[in-house]
């Protein structure tokens, strides 16, 4: 993928505005309990910080609808940051020019949550100006916040020149060795629980693909679809026809479609609930499905095999409980066995993805995974990011 990168950019004595996502996680004493997506942000801060150039920090923070609340400031970052960049953050609370006129080359500022303000989230080109007077360079580096349309992390982009962080351009050149320029075969694996949350996804993916593996409870309206039956699993019969469409188009894009051929059910959606493992057409009425059978997880890492990349979105079974995690965790140590040997491209995200890979012990061995769960997830869809589009303008 073609986009602006820092590379070769002239920063010293530049004030760069950089949109990241410090919307992290607290605990109840206000600590922050996952501090990943600070962590992600820090090399493109030291590199403009090495750079001499005056830093500038745009987030947001909860769902404050326009106004401010005490309760979502960003202020909590402040110590957080500084301590892990081993230097002085400043914080300023009110949207002004003249809070930049304090800062030395090198010097970083925090801004308030960008969500206070009234126009961010509608994408206002007012606000997104005032907004870009704070400096002279934007940097998006948060793939998490590219695809919303909003006035600090996409409008912004339209009014300075604009360039990827490095958080960003790591995320944008996997996610393209993935999907626009991977090598193949290709494999995508898609779970979770509805077919009617994916519809977009899965018709793009069958026209990218040449291996598509369906699992979880959304695999349940794929089976009812063909005419097996599901007894009293999760299963959108509403969408049988949506169904039978994806696989008719994924024969026509000569994309194969693995779905389960053989499951493990049991009568209560609990951990280590009385179960079995049994074939499609031995369902009870009263039984659930629940994972993926054995024959199904040979059957995916058959296909892993012969793929050269791998996309994964979504878990197999109800991961959460045991033992109905088998088939997401033996899938993905399988895929992470053939990344570790150099056999397999992989990459991940969206929704419950990373939880799961991280349950089974597989997360660190694969290519990359995005934590950018509706970012990632438009981007498999083949719908273009705002935040990501921004970046594709060549600079004068």
């Amino acid at each position: 993928m073609d986009f602006n990168r820092l590379k070769g950019t002239r920063l010293k004595g530049k004030t760069v505005i950089v949109r990241v996502d410090f919307n992290v996680p607290r605990n109840k004493d206000g600590s922050i309990s996952d501090d990943t997506r600070l962590q992600a942000a820090l090399p493109t801060i030291k590199h403009l910080q090495k750079s001499g150039a005056k830093t500038i920090l745009l987030s947001h923070f909860g769902r404050p609808k326009g106004k401010p609340d005490e309760a979502l400031s960003l202020r909590f970052i402040v110590p957080a940051l500084a301590e892990a960049l081993d230097s002085e953050v400043m914080f300023s609370p009110n949207l002004n020019t003249q809070v930049v006129t304090v800062l030395e080359p090198g010097g970083v500022m925090l801004m308030e949550n960008t969500r206070f303000h009234k126009g961010e989230t509608e994408g206002d080109k007012e606000l997104a100006q005032e907004f870009a007077a704070l400096g002279d360079i934007f940097i998006q580096d948060a793939f998490s916040a590219a695809h919303r349309n909003h006035a600090s992390s996409a409008v912004i982009g339209e009014i300075l020149p604009s360039f990827a962080g490095l958080a960003m351009e790591r995320e944008l050149d996997h996610i393209s060795q993935a999907l626009i320029n991977p090598k193949s075969p290709v494999m995508g694996v898609v779970g979770g629980a509805k077919v009617s949350t994916k519809i977009d996804l899965l018709k793009n993916l069958v026209s990218k693909l040449d291996i598509l593996a369906i699992g979880g409870g959304m695999a349940n309206t794929f089976l009812y679809a063909q005419g097996h039956k599901v007894g009293a699993s999760l299963c959108e019969t509403d969408f049988k026809d949506t169904a039978l469409e994806i696989m008719k188009n994924a024969k026509k894009e000569k994309c194969k479609i693995i779905l389960p051929t053989d499951v493990v059910v049991a009568k209560d959606f609990k951990a280590n609930a009385d179960h079995r493992q049994c074939g499609l057409d031995d369902v009870k009425a009263k039984e659930m499905i629940l994972d993926c059978g054995s024959a199904s997880v040979e059957e995916l890492m058959d296909a892993m095999d012969a793929a050269k990349t791998l996309i994964w979105n979504g878990p197999l079974g109800a991961f959460e409980l045991t033992p109905f995690d088998t088939s997401t965790v033996e899938a993905a140590k399988y895929a992470a066995k053939l990344t570790k040997k150099g056999k397999l491209v992989s990459v991940a995200g969206g929704g419950d993805t990373v939880a799961a890979l991280k349950h089974a012990g597989a997360a660190d061995d694969f290519t990359f995974i995005s934590t950018a769960g509706g970012a990632f997830l438009e981007w498999m869809e083949g719908k273009p990011l705002p935040g990501v589009e921004i970046l594709k303008k060549k600079q004068k």
